[in-house]
């Protein structure tokens, strides 16, 4: 049986270092992004000498440098002679409703507290006295925040929180890939916020393939991959959407094609067939980080495209594409089955909107003649594929029996 992992343990041919090639990644340099990290060092420095400072909103898609860039200049702030600044560092994907963001705070700083089933209000109480003890300013970095439940409730907690604190603060640094989350926020936290924005911009293609074969040199052993593979990962991710994520998961699935078929160096071909492995795994990670309603709007496109709608499709060279208003129909239903407040039109056609500048759905207006004026719309990727992979999340996350939703 020993030989079953024989190929586990023995050493590759062509990589050096893997997790270089990693999207988690975070190099000590990054490159084309040091005007962002000034900026971001910039606007935290009140809260590093000790005063209140303006909350900062940092924006872009996707592999841009966002989380990146933030955690590089957390890393240079645990090497500063401060003894006020505290930093709590938040994923808001795992910690994505007001009370447990809290309790990660609590959590970070005051563990004793973590464990004892304490609710908001007492919660909310602990924290804001440890900030008063000796006047501290909490920096709060919340990642991906547009995934909070409550948002609006938390950010009015955070915010309103220096009107009781009597001596120090609370900073938030707000992380998203959406730079319209904000208008969906209630004008109540909105006046609260009283912030600095930063929107990072895609990489093109001639950064990417700098980023790309920084990471190369260092991923793989030497004279192992062409240099038009390389170009090529860059040109490709740079075309769909200057995600340096996805141009490092084209070139390390491309290696890995490599291996498995006892290439000697990766190729251009290599990286070819992986782009389309590499775009489908983003594309399905992207589906699952979408704040809630939208992500019930995919369900429901994608129910539909497998069940059929209740009018006829229109079919353009062999792809079939939806109307938007079955659609609307469909994801009230799914929403009314979760029993989910669904959105207004007017903010279904907005995600819309967004989900097609995101790629996970193409659309065009139909002109006159196809039941008056409409949007025609469908999926960019399996329906059946992003059906099963938002069940997953969705219904792990909701309790709820699958059925319940998919046979509206």
């Amino acid at each position: 049986m020993a030989e079953l992992f024989d190929d586990i343990f023995k050493e590759s041919k062509l990589f050096a270092d893997r997790e270089v090639l990693s999207p988690h990644y975070i190099p000590h340099d990054l490159l084309f992004r040091d005007r962002q990290i000034q900026e971001i060092a910039k606007y935290l420095t009140p809260s590093l000498k000790g005063e209140r400072g303006r909350n900062i909103f940092v924006y872009g898609k996707t592999g841009t440098g966002k989380t990146s860039c933030i955690k590089n200049v957390l890393d240079r702030i645990k090497g500063l002679p401060i003894s006020k600044a505290m930093v709590s560092y938040i994923n808001c994907r795992i910690y994505n409703s007001r009370y447990r963001v809290l309790h990660k705070i609590v959590s970070d700083y005051l563990p004793i507290y973590a464990k004892r089933g304490y609710g908001i209000v007492d919660i909310y109480e602990k924290i804001i006295n440890w900030i008063e003890e000796d006047g501290k300013i909490l920096i709060v970095v919340l990642d991906e925040i547009d995934v909070v439940k409550d948002l609006d409730d938390l950010i009015y907690t955070l915010t309103r929180a220096n009107s009781d604190i009597k001596s120090g603060g609370i900073t938030i640094v707000g992380v998203s890939n959406k730079v319209s989350f904000k208008d969906e926020l209630d004008p109540r936290s909105l006046s609260t916020l009283y912030e600095n924005e930063l929107v990072f911009p895609p990489y093109n293609s001639n950064e990417l393939a700098s980023i790309l074969k920084d990471r190369v040199d260092k991923g793989f052993k030497k004279d192992k991959i062409e240099p038009a593979a390389v170009s090529l990962a860059a040109a490709l991710a740079a075309k769909e959407s200057g995600d340096a994520r996805l141009a490092l998961k084209i070139i390390s699935k491309a290696g890995e094609l490599a291996e498995e078929r006892g290439a000697d160096m990766v190729m251009a071909s290599h990286v070819t067939e992986a782009a389309k492995y590499a775009e489908e795994d983003i594309a399905y990670e992207l589906i699952n980080t979408l704040p809630e309603h939208q992500r019930l709007i995919v369900y429901a496109i994608a129910l539909l495209s497998i069940q059929g709608s209740r009018y006829k499709r229109l079919s353009d060279g062999g792809d079939s594409y939806l109307f938007s208003g079955d659609i609307y129909d469909k994801y009230v239903a799914v929403s009314n089955s979760l029993q989910k407040e669904p959105k207004s039109s007017r903010w279904y056609r907005k995600y819309i909107s967004d989900l097609d500048m995101q790629g996970i759905i193409t659309s065009y207006e139909s002109g006159k003649g196809i039941r008056g004026h409409t949007k025609l719309i469908k999926l960019a990727y399996t329906p059946e594929k992003i059906k099963s992979t938002i069940e997953k999340a969705l219904y792990k996350e909701m309790g709820v029996d699958k059925e319940i939703a998919g046979s509206q």
